[in-house]
């Protein structure tokens, strides 16, 4: 008997970027007792059916995005006799549908760290349950990885996490929802840990993989002033300190080390948060910038973040402070216009962030947005095929539109096609090369140069294009690029790092009494040196 826990994706392109942490993370929660699971990653390669054995346990995590393929394998699974396990995001949000149209017989729901290995055991006695409720387990709860399983020739880059949950309450996410808005804040002593490992392993390149890498902002500490309310401000005080003691212990790691994270663009007034990610080599990070007006900004619940000019020098606030921004902009939002797309491509060339992504308005179960459009479709429900539109994700790709919900002035054909060409724009060769001389050497800019075409080709090229032609050519060029690129970020392990030897006052469990330093490699990073 084998434990399989599977990654599904429709696009194999033998070389990752990021590694898929839960895959790592649930080997951990796997028991000794029933050997080492095998991990497949279907970003790297596809499944192979053989390999499923009568009485096998198959755990697939699957998210909105990849939930038919994650049906498909789990079929698969169980017509060879294997138990089949659901988990991740969309199971949570639908359990029913992934024990039904995936064949599973059991959805763990919520965080599988502790819970696994109770499904693990259900199933080797031969009666697992229909349900599993895995919760919200609380940061110190979290497990490290099982990163030795890992094929580290496969990946660019490791993830870490180090806190979940998310306070806000944008319209078009479901973070908050299903991972809480209070913040779950693992201690940073295990992050420093797990990261050290990942060192010793060769990996320089890690991403901090959190919901909001920012939980408390500066308003948040006002606001408790204000309200006079002591017992939140020393909670927020404490979640604040805890992230200043995770980036000074990062600043002390290796300085060829490069960390990426995702946070609001509330962190752009935080001048003293930015200096302390740039002190600890967090040299980017994804800001949902969403829209540029204040009309689209208020359609998606993010009216806290600028517009116009304003939001162009806050972009440019975080560079000032040694930190580049990958945006992420959503078209075909109600306000949108034809003109929208021009000023999104031109602010975002103007605010001078690194790297962009642009997406087309996609309804996510669980979100706001998602709600609101399924009452709507109640009294006129729209199919393709047998599928209902609120179903897109079970409705086959070639045939699933990318648009799902009407506009009141464009056509979905039109919103696509505006959206590439925002892409085309953003990622041509003179912009990348201009956007390169951010980087400090010439293998540096190669890199970042490589880099951008391979998520311009993995994030659009296959994506948006409703061409099977281009995408078959996107797929191709995508797996040339990315096998460049992994030699780019390969860096040579360092068996010999050790972490900090550790000791805290019996008091105060967070207070660090002492703290060996690491030792030091040159830097060699795209954002920092050669």
């Amino acid at each position: 008997m084998s434990v399989h826990l599977v990654n599904p994706s429709d696009n194999s392109f033998g070389t990752a970027v990021i590694t898929p942490r839960w895959l790592f993370v649930l080997a951990a929660a796997t028991p000794l007792s029933v050997g080492d699971p095998i991990l497949v990653d279907e970003s790297l390669e596809q499944i192979v059916p053989e390999s499923i054995q009568p009485g096998d346990i198959v755990g697939i995590s699957v998210h909105t995005g990849n939930a038919l393929r994650g049906y498909e394998v789990g079929r698969m699974a169980r017509e060879r006799g294997a138990w089949v396990v659901y988990g991740g995001i969309h199971a949570t949000l639908f359990p029913e549908e992934a024990l039904e149209e995936g064949h599973g017989h059991a959805v763990v729901k919520g965080d599988g760290d502790i819970v696994w290995s109770q499904v693990v055991s259900d199933c080797i006695a031969g009666s697992p349950h229909r349900l599993y409720e895995g919760g919200r387990i609380q940061g110190n709860e979290f497990l490290p990885a099982r990163w030795d399983l890992m094929q580290t020739s496969k990946y660019m880059w490791a993830s870490v996490q180090t806190i979940r949950g998310c306070p806000k309450h944008c319209s078009f996410c479901s973070v908050w929802r299903t991972d809480g808005q209070k913040p779950r804040q693992r201690q940073f002593h295990k992050v420093i840990d797990e990261i050290v490992g990942l060192r010793r392993l060769g990996f320089r390149f890690i991403a901090l993989a959190d919901d909001n890498f920012y939980p408390v902002t500066l308003t948040d500490l006002r606001l408790a002033r204000q309200q006079n309310n002591l017992a939140k401000l020393e909670e927020l005080t404490a979640i604040r300190e805890e992230r200043f003691r995770l980036m000074e212990e990062l600043s002390k790691l290796p300085q060829d080390m490069v960390f990426f994270t995702q946070i609001t663009m509330e962190a752009g007034e935080d001048g003293e948060y930015l200096d302390a990610m740039r002190r600890a080599n967090i040299k980017g990070a994804l800001v949902g910038v969403e829209a540029v007006t204040p009309e689209g900004l208020k359609s998606v619940y993010k009216d806290f973040n600028y517009s116009g000019d304003a939001l162009a020098n806050q972009l440019q606030t975080f560079k000032k402070h040694g930190v580049h921004i990958l945006g992420s902009f959503i078209f075909g939002l109600p306000t949108d216009k034809p003109a929208t797309f021009d000023a999104t491509v031109e602010m975002a060339l103007k605010a001078g962030v690194t790297f962009a992504q642009f997406v087309m308005m996609t309804p996510f179960p669980g979100t706001v947005d998602f709600g609101r459009w399924e009452k709507e479709q109640e009294s006129a429900p729209t199919f393709v095929g047998d599928v209902p539109i609120t179903r897109y994700w079970r409705i086959p790709i070639a045939v699933r539109p990318k648009m799902f919900t009407p506009h009141p002035s464009m056509s979905s054909d039109e919103i696509r096609e505006r959206t590439q060409k925002v892409w085309d724009r953003f990622y041509n060769w003179g912009a990348i090369w201009q956007r390169s001389a951010c980087t400090p050497t010439l293998r540096s800019r190669i890199a970042f140069i490589f880099l951008s075409k391979l998520y311009r080709q993995m994030y659009a090229g296959t994506g948006i294009s409703t061409d099977s032609a281009r995408r078959k050519k996107s797929k191709t060029w995508a797996r040339w690029t990315a096998r460049q690129c992994k030699k780019l970020f390969q860096a040579k392990p360092m068996p010999e790092l050790a972490s900090p030897a550790w000791v805290f006052a019996s008091s105060s469990p967070g207070a660090t009494l002492s703290n060996e330093q690491h030792g030091k490699n040159g830097p060699f990073a795209i954002l920092s040196g050669d």
